[in-house]
């Protein structure tokens, strides 16, 4: 069977109704058992171990402030559960939100901070490696290229499927993780990385909102310092459990419904939902504070429009429909800005970079 027929078989074929609220959380520690996930450069703290930590801790927030909502755990303990079992899990229970949890790793001891992922096609080879080492998992599994119909995590052929997908639920998740990295912005790991897409398979087949969070790197010495503590683990769930109270509050203002109108009111036809302003650009650069339109850095080019994102100004230009045409005009823009590079732009936040 071809990897896009093959696929298509993975594809949750029900999606979960939330016109009753939010009612059913599911969070999801990755890795656990003889998956230990990434682990500090000396080897003594692994992703599996801290991600619980701080899953208990957030469940235990949000089962004390939202006591009605049921909060579902993929694991709670130190255990083995496959890729495929911790999306079913939250499509059993017909989940209104699932998150989760991991912790990040470099070759590199300089890359730290959070990130906020949610399903989509990864635009950046970044964000190609983030997802290939998160589903590498299915590797551990018995006869995983049956279970995944020839899904191989390390060949970039197998995420063409996600350039013809949209997650059903993109713009809700992509709220969400928005919220999340709000919050991070307020410590104990304050460096923001944004909110982007890549491929992950626990994500998409899951049929509700979902987002899967970087909490910060194992291989930086910052954030080690901050992930392997019970305080700042607990900050972390805080934060999380934070924006889960935004989310919340933002979803059910917006999705309250009247199941008794009276015989003299006039319901209103259900507008439409907004379609995602998504666009290809060329950015040109990124600096720490605002540039006057006559500043010398942009050489001239008056037209350059900026996105204020992870604490700085990023400066493009352009506005293309297709990753082609914005391709096409970057050869005459590097004349003038040699790091110029391609990015996707949605709903004012920049994807990739």
């Amino acid at each position: 069977m071809c990897i896009i027929a093959a696929l298509f078989l993975l594809i949750p074929v029900e999606a979960s109704s939330q016109s009753e609220g939010l009612k059913c959380l599911v969070l999801d520690a990755g890795h656990g058992g003889r998956d230990s996930g990434c682990m500090s450069k000396d080897k003594k703290y692994r992703e599996k171990d801290i991600v619980l930590s701080v899953v208990l801790k957030l469940g235990k927030i949000i089962e004390e402030e939202h006591p009605d909502v049921k909060v579902v755990y993929t694991r709670k303990k130190d255990v083995f559960i496959p890729l495929a079992e911790r999306a079913d899990i939250a499509n059993r229970n017909k989940a209104d939100l699932f998150i989760s949890v991991h912790v990040n790793a470099n070759p590199s001891t300089v890359p730290r901070g959070s990130e906020t992922f949610t399903m989509g096609t990864h635009v950046s080879d970044r964000n190609f490696e983030v997802s290939k080492r998160e589903n590498a998992v299915i590797k551990m599994e018995e006869d995983y290229s049956t279970k995944y119909e020839g899904f191989n995590p390390d060949s970039p052929e197998s995420y063409i499927i996600f350039s013809l997908l949209q997650n059903a639920y993109s713009e809700q998740s992509i709220k969400f993780a928005k919220f999340i990295q709000d919050e991070y912005a307020k410590g104990p790991v304050k460096h923001g990385r944004g909110v982007k897409q890549a491929g992950f398979l626990v994500l998409w087949r899951t049929t509700m909102p979902s987002v899967l969070t970087e909490i910060g790197f194992l291989t930086n010495q910052e954030d080690l310092k901050v992930l392997i503590t019970d305080e700042g683990q607990s900050k972390i769930a805080r934060r999380l459990a934070d924006a889960f109270t935004k989310y919340k509050e933002d979803y059910e203002s917006r999705n309250t419904l009247d199941n008794s109108p009276s015989e003299t009111e006039e319901i209103e036809p259900e507008p439409k939902a907004k379609e995602p302003d998504t666009f290809y650009a060329i950015q040109i650069m990124a600096v720490n504070k605002k540039l006057s339109s006559n500043s010398p850095d942009l050489k001239g080019r008056g037209d350059a429009l900026y996105i204020y994102q992870d604490g700085r100004y990023k400066y493009y230009l352009g506005r293309y429909n297709t990753r082609e045409e914005a391709s096409k005009e970057l050869s005459k823009v590097r004349k003038s800005f040699k790091g110029a590079f391609v990015i996707v732009v949605r709903d004012g936040v920049i994807f990739s970079k």
